[in-house]
């Protein structure tokens, strides 16, 4: 059989020995295509063969024309921030529980990958976020966000008061457990959880989401994609902050500090099987319209 793609990398679910029936299914079927394989050095040994190069995650995309993430969505997310910039696709196999990113189940692997493989699908692009944390003028930390950054009140049982600027033009100011500022990609997740809209991947939008807010008024709120956030405190004691990038942890962030967020430059893309619907999975996940008859899924 034969592939565009001639290198392929793997990333599977760090330390967790029940992907290897599926990563081996999944080398079986790359081997058809004659591919080159590259795995990741955490999932090398549960690929029964030893012969199978293997380097650091983040070093995969310099190999490959092609990475295929194995694991439910944190997998998906850590094999994104790996590859992003190096402008190649990604797709991922579902072993998690949830998986709004990852939508190849196992059982259909062989059948869907190999359409994929052969030309057959959907590609599309998804853009992260740059968060950088500024200290006396100086950028002290930087780090990249698929699903969402958040700003958590830390190590204290008060509130936080935040001030949040949109392009330098004074949005609000909020008592609250925190704030949380997703992309499309990630209104399916912590946002969700937090009373935030689900946002179509297609928008060129992101959602201001706060956590817990004293004042009931404070409302979820979308705005365009292209402005610059910048997040700074208000409090007259200092108390420390803690800022997430997805499950990245960036801790200690002071009340003099000021949190720039904008969007990442470069998109991940991904590939779905062909007749990819949103809506589907949505209702699936969601278990939307549970007993009402709708169409089936079309792979």
């Amino acid at each position: 059989m034969q592939t565009s793609f001639k290198t392929i990398g793997i990333i599977g679910k760090p330390s967790d020995p029940s992907i290897s029936g599926t990563l081996f299914v999944l080398h079986q079927l790359l081997k058809q295509f004659e591919c080159t394989v590259i795995v990741s050095k955490d999932s090398l040994p549960f690929m029964h063969d030893a012969s199978v190069t293997a380097c650091a995650v983040e070093t995969l995309g310099q190999y490959c024309d092609l990475v295929i993430a194995v694991g439910g969505d944190g997998t998906f997310l850590a094999a994104t921030r790996a590859i992003v910039n190096y402008d190649i696709p990604l797709i991922g196999i579902n072993l998690g529980r949830v998986g709004f990113l990852v939508d190849i189940s196992p059982s259909e692997l062989p059948e869907v990958l190999t359409r994929i493989l052969q030309g057959h699908y959907t590609e599309e692009l998804r853009y992260l976020l740059c968060a950088k944390i500024i200290r006396d003028d100086q950028v002290i930390h930087e780090e990249t966000a698929v699903n969402e950054v958040v700003i958590h009140r830390w190590v204290t049982p008060s509130m936080i008061e935040i001030i949040t600027k949109i392009d330098n033009v004074f949005l609000n100011s909020q008592r609250s457990d925190g704030l949380i500022i997703s992309t499309p990609t990630g209104s399916t997740a912590y946002s969700l959880s937090a009373g935030g809209p689900i946002l179509h991947p297609t928008l060129n939008a992101l959602v201001l989401v706060p956590l817990n807010s004293h004042t009931l008024s404070n409302r979820p709120i979308v705005i365009a994609d292209s402005v610059e956030i910048e997040i700074s405190f208000c409090q007259s004691k200092q108390i420390n902050a803690l800022v997430t990038c997805d499950h990245i942890e960036i801790p200690e962030v002071l009340i003099s500090d000021k949190i720039v967020i904008k969007k990442a430059c470069k998109p991940i893309r991904i590939l779905h099987p062909e007749g990819h619907d949103f809506f589907y999975i949505l209702r699936n996940k969601l278990n939307w319209s549970s007993g009402y008859p709708t169409q089936s899924h079309v792979n």
